[in-house]
Protein backbone atom coordinates (compact mmCIF):
# COMPACT_ATOMS: atom_id res chain seq x y z
CA UNK A 1 0.00 0.00 0.00
CA UNK A 2 1.32 3.68 -1.09
CA UNK A 3 0.46 6.86 1.00
CA UNK A 4 0.39 10.33 0.00
CA UNK A 5 2.17 12.43 2.84
CA UNK A 6 2.77 16.18 3.55
CA UNK A 7 5.20 17.16 6.07
CA UNK A 8 5.28 21.14 7.21
CA UNK A 9 8.44 22.50 7.95
CA UNK A 10 8.34 23.26 12.03
CA UNK A 11 11.21 26.28 11.94
CA UNK A 12 10.18 27.57 8.39
CA UNK A 13 7.18 28.02 6.35
CA UNK A 14 7.25 25.14 4.16
CA UNK A 15 5.53 22.23 2.94
CA UNK A 16 6.45 19.16 1.70
CA UNK A 17 4.05 16.02 -0.32
CA UNK A 18 5.59 12.75 -1.41
CA UNK A 19 4.19 9.44 -1.89
CA UNK A 20 5.67 6.30 -0.11
CA UNK A 21 5.04 2.65 0.77
CA UNK A 22 6.82 3.15 4.41
CA UNK A 23 5.77 6.20 5.86
CA UNK A 24 7.91 5.91 8.92
CA UNK A 25 10.83 5.20 7.38
CA UNK A 26 10.34 8.21 5.28
CA UNK A 27 9.57 10.80 8.18
CA UNK A 28 12.78 9.36 9.21
CA UNK A 29 15.09 9.93 6.19
CA UNK A 30 13.75 14.12 5.23
CA UNK A 31 14.27 14.18 9.62
CA UNK A 32 17.42 13.16 9.02
CA UNK A 33 18.76 15.09 6.38
CA UNK A 34 19.01 12.08 3.90
CA UNK A 35 16.83 13.90 1.16
CA UNK A 36 18.84 16.54 -0.44
CA UNK A 37 15.68 19.08 -1.66
CA UNK A 38 14.32 18.99 2.33
CA UNK A 39 17.51 18.91 4.37
CA UNK A 40 17.54 22.99 4.76
CA UNK A 41 13.96 22.81 6.03
CA UNK A 42 14.38 20.16 8.96
CA UNK A 43 13.01 19.12 11.55
CA UNK A 44 9.35 18.45 9.85
CA UNK A 45 6.05 17.39 11.12
CA UNK A 46 3.55 15.23 9.56
CA UNK A 47 0.26 16.98 8.45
Amino acid sequence: MFYVYALSSIERKYIYVGLTNNLNRRIAQHNSGYEKTTKPYRPFSLI
